[in-house]
């Protein structure tokens, strides 16, 4: 991420369509919009360590999957996350 991309306004349909993502999001984890906004700024900063990725891109969701164990259905978290480049090993 470049410095301008600090500054880069998101159009207003898109951060609406990114709030209403993170509500139905955090509606089905059963979790406040806080919650799944902080869990998704911690998984940027850990990947971001160690390759750059496309934050405008970025989808990170909970979805319900099945279960055998639980004979039913169970929240997952499912992440794309568009990888721009790796970073140098730092030494």
């Amino acid at each position: 991420m470049g410095i301008a991309d600090l500054f880069k306004k998101k159009a207003s349909g898109n951060v609406a369509k990114d709030r209403l993502k993170l509500v139905l999001v955090s509606d089905r984890a059963n979790c406040s919009p806080e919650i799944m906004e902080q869990m998704k700024n911690d998984i940027i900063k850990v990947i971001s360590k160690y390759v750059e990725i496309d934050e405008e891109k970025l989808d990170i969701e909970i979805t319900q999957t099945d279960s055998e164990e639980n004979n039913g259905k169970v929240p997952a978290l499912i992440a794309n996350i568009p990888i721009k480049d790796l970073k140098s090993p730092r030494k």
